[in-house]
């Protein structure tokens, strides 16, 4: 006759709860993935219209470079550039701007020619360095396809228009990932 040994049957033991543990933690996982999967399928069938921001800074060709990076606060770190009925002509994003100011290479060292550019440049206008033709997203489409268009581009703006490329809202990447964050939760 086999006596068991009480060291083994608490190994056994022991052994049979971590694998029950493990199995659970494995089933959790799988639930989990499943579930961001269902809500990454969810996300893409968003309208842009319930995402974009509706608040956004809109500015005319003819305005000066001066309001443009005084109005630019907060979160704002793009701009509309619209004509009288809100029709797109441009937008500006802040590397747009940075890029304005950047100093021209053959300047290494602070000097008067540097500085008359940037007094000559005080007098610049919005449609001086607005992009003419920039990336849109139409108001009817989703979010799948704004993600698509982000990925392919490498923009993280878009201004959202419509048929009459009058523009409703600006979507930025962080309005898709405040929307992941809420579906995830």
């Amino acid at each position: 006759m086999d006596t068991l040994n009480p060291k083994e049957g608490s190994k056994n033991l022991k052994a049979k709860k971590l694998k029950i543990i493990r199995n659970k933690r494995r089933i959790l996982q799988l639930k989990r993935k499943e579930e961001l999967s269902y809500n990454i399928r969810y996300i893409s069938k968003v309208p842009v219209k319930l995402v974009m921001d509706r608040e956004f800074l809109t500015l005319q060709p003819e305005d000066p470079i001066s309001l443009l990076v005084q109005s630019l606060r907060g979160e704002e770190s793009s701009a509309v550039v619209v004509d009288e009925k809100g029709h797109l002509l441009g937008f500006i994003t802040m590397k747009d701007l940075l890029r304005f100011f950047e100093p021209p290479r053959k300047y290494s060292i602070v000097g008067v020619g540097l500085l008359k550019k940037y007094s000559i440049d005080r007098a610049s206008r919005v449609k001086d360095i607005m992009i003419r033709r920039p990336i849109t997203i139409h108001v009817d489409e989703n979010l799948g396809r704004a993600i698509q268009i982000m990925l392919e581009t490498g923009k993280h703006h878009l201004p959202v228009v419509d048929d009459e490329n009058r523009v409703h809202g600006i979507l930025e990447v962080k309005d898709i990932i405040r929307l992941i964050r809420i579906v995830s939760a």
